[in-house]
């Protein structure tokens, strides 16, 4: 059976919350030390949802295989229209294209929400497998931060990719400020 991406519901708060302490305690995709608590977990999701981001999950037969969200790429109103994207896929289910599934589904969600650019900010120069699926998609390298982090016993780096949504820069925004 292939796998469902649909929005985050509450109930999905638990997998969500054990797939990102996964992350955080054993990769670099988040540059978090500590994996934050479930509740934590649903006030950010709210935060987002509240701002007018998406947030999907990849669900088989009522499992969670993997989430996506994008956010606010940053917080001053000129930013408005750039997103950052977020994938994380349960170990289990690594390898079985559950983070494209989500990734193209969240660049769908986002140009429908007339968002223009998307950008990505992989943790670790060594997480190949994420930059490729990026560049898969349409993302282009436009630089790499070296060193910006420690984590795991070491430096790390961040590659930033970024990726133009529907009508680009063709045209002014028409998101309204917040």
């Amino acid at each position: 059976m292939n796998p469902l991406v649909r929005p985050s519901a509450e109930a999905d708060i638990p997998a969500i919350a054990a797939i990102y302490a996964h992350a955080v305690l054993h990769g670099t995709a988040s540059f978090e030390l500590d994996p934050p608590a479930a509740a934590e977990i649903a006030r950010r999701r709210a935060a987002l949802l509240e701002g007018g981001y998406p947030y999907l999950v990849a669900e088989r037969e009522g499992e969670i295989l993997g989430y996506a969200y994008a956010g606010a790429y940053r917080t001053r109103p000129a930013y408005r229209s750039t997103v950052e994207d977020s994938i994380y896929v349960a170990p289990s289910a690594q390898g079985q294209g559950i983070g494209r599934l989500l990734l193209k589904a969240l660049i769908e969600e986002c140009e429908a929400r007339d968002f223009r650019l998307m950008v990505a900010v992989i943790g670790d120069e060594e997480s190949q497998g994420s930059i490729a699926l990026h560049r898969s998609l349409g993302f282009a390298s436009v630089g790499i931060l070296k060193g910006i982090g420690y984590k795991h016993g070491r430096w790390l780096s961040t590659v930033l990719m970024q990726r133009p949504l529907g009508r680009g820069m063709s045209e002014p925004p028409t998101r309204p400020i917040r």
